[in-house]
């Protein structure tokens, strides 16, 4: 029985990530066909009788394209600032547009990346070591209220590195690993089955 147990293990663990990479494309490409693809292939079909399966997806690639083309000169750059501005001043749109993408910029910032240390901490409890990412120093009120000089940890979970919870510890009892953040999130990522 336990060697039945171990083949299903090993088989699940195994299928998971390519499940989820698989499911995760698709679902965007689902999305994004339909968002991108709707209209266009209601006017094709209304028109000439058929329609192209893929044809959102195909437009939203090339206005990537265009839009990242538009962006790298100076005359994009302020009239995207112009927009993000304009954007920002909405009142429930700027508070979900300006926190977004301040996570986006910190994960493709490659001089300020948003993890910036993988750690060792003591937590949920004392003798119990979780593996995190250093995200920060903390800020000034929290240390003056805990009396101590504290760092920002993000707690990843196991299988997805992103979702997770932010701990606040002191640096004392941070323990520094000297492994990079790739391995880190490869460790998480496989449930401690990839050793670093």
């Amino acid at each position: 029985m336990s060697r039945v147990k171990r083949y299903f293990f090993t088989g699940f663990f195994i299928i998971l990530p390519v499940f989820m990479t698989v499911y995760f494309v698709w679902a965007i490409v689902r999305f994004v066909d339909s968002v991108w693809g709707k209209l266009i292939n209601l006017y094709l079909l209304k028109h000439y009788g058929f329609q192209i399966p893929g044809l959102g997806f195909i437009i939203a690639i090339f206005t990537i394209f265009l839009v990242g083309f538009i962006a790298t000169n100076i005359l994009g750059r302020k009239f995207f600032r112009f927009f993000e501005n304009l954007f920002l001043r909405f009142p429930i749109i700027g508070q979900i547009y300006g926190p977004a993408k301040q996570i986006v910029d910190s994960f493709i910032s490659k001089d300020k990346p948003a993890f910036r240390k993988v750690v060792m901490v003591e937590y949920p409890s004392k003798g119990i070591w979780s593996i995190g990412f250093l995200t920060n120093d903390s800020f000034d009120e929290a240390n003056r209220k805990a009396g101590e000089d504290l760092l920002h940890i993000f707690i990843a979970t196991t299988p997805s590195p992103f979702t997770g919870f932010l701990i606040l510890v002191p640096r004392k009892d941070v323990k520094i690993l000297d492994m990079s953040i790739e391995m880190g999130v490869k460790l998480i990522v496989s449930g401690g089955i990839v050793k670093p």
